[in-house]
């Protein structure tokens, strides 16, 4: 199997099911696991997928996903590519088949279980557990400013440890004009897709008129096994929060 990944959790559930050897072809957005991918070629990035880079690779398999990558690459890799895997999960819960999608695509249908039993021990843990009610605006974007709708996985996921996101919208990650007058408890600013780091949060306090703080965007928008991982930060992340 020669495997390009397209979607960088995903690169890392490739790794995790020990399928490393077997990927020949990255985005410059697959950074994890550090060791694994660095001699990985790159090409491109997640909606700017050079075509030819990858056709060169001569894959078996490319992996992607509805949110991440766009329809028109995915015909373009269709007339080529003898398996594309195409995945778009939702919510944590969807990890699970995803896990498992993975496990019979890739022949790794034990190390696929194995994640399963792993993400539930973790997923029970976090629901087992009480957290405050409260209202939050997930910044992804600045300039201009981009927050996440309900039909989300991130705010799904969320919404496991009593975030509920706002504003509500049809639009799944729609553009705000302002931060002042929305109606919410926190602003939690994500490092991810935007690299938002401390210096912006006052400026964010500041317009918002809120509480804001800064989250690790892997640790709620990757699926995959960093899902496993974000279960148990979220919880941690949750309690300090209560608390701004």
């Amino acid at each position: 199997m020669r495997i390009v990944s397209l979607v960088p959790s995903l690169t890392e559930l490739v790794c995790e099911l020990g399928l490393a050897a077997n990927l020949v072809g990255r985005t410059g957005f697959c950074v994890h696991p550090a060791e694994a991918v660095r001699a990985i070629p790159k090409v491109g990035g997640t909606k700017s997928v050079n075509l030819e880079k990858v056709r060169a690779l001569e894959p078996t398999h490319v992996i992607l996903n509805k949110d991440e990558n766009l329809r028109e690459t995915a015909e373009a890799l269709a007339a080529f590519v003898p398996k594309l895997v195409v995945t778009h999960p939702l919510a944590l819960e969807d990890n699970l088949p995803l896990y498992r999608q993975f496990g019979a695509a890739f022949g790794k249908e034990r190390e696929a279980e194995a994640l399963c039993a792993r993400f539930e021990a973790a997923f029970k843990a976090a629901k087992d557990r009480e957290y405050p009610q409260r209202k939050v605006l997930y910044l992804i974007w600045k300039d201009p400013w981009m927050t996440v709708s309900r039909n989300t996985y991130i705010s799904r996921t969320l919404g496991v440890f009593g975030m509920t996101t706002v504003p509500d919208s049809a639009d799944r990650y729609p553009e705000l004009r302002e931060l002042g007058g929305i109606e919410t408890d926190l602003v939690l600013v994500s490092t991810e897709p935007y690299r938002f780091g401390e210096a912006h949060l006052p400026e964010i306090r500041q317009l918002a008129a809120k509480p804001a703080l800064l989250i690790d965007g892997e640790m709620t928008s990757w699926y995959g096994p960093r899902a496993i991982a974000g279960l148990a930060y979220l919880a941690e992340f949750t309690v300090q929060a209560s608390r701004a």
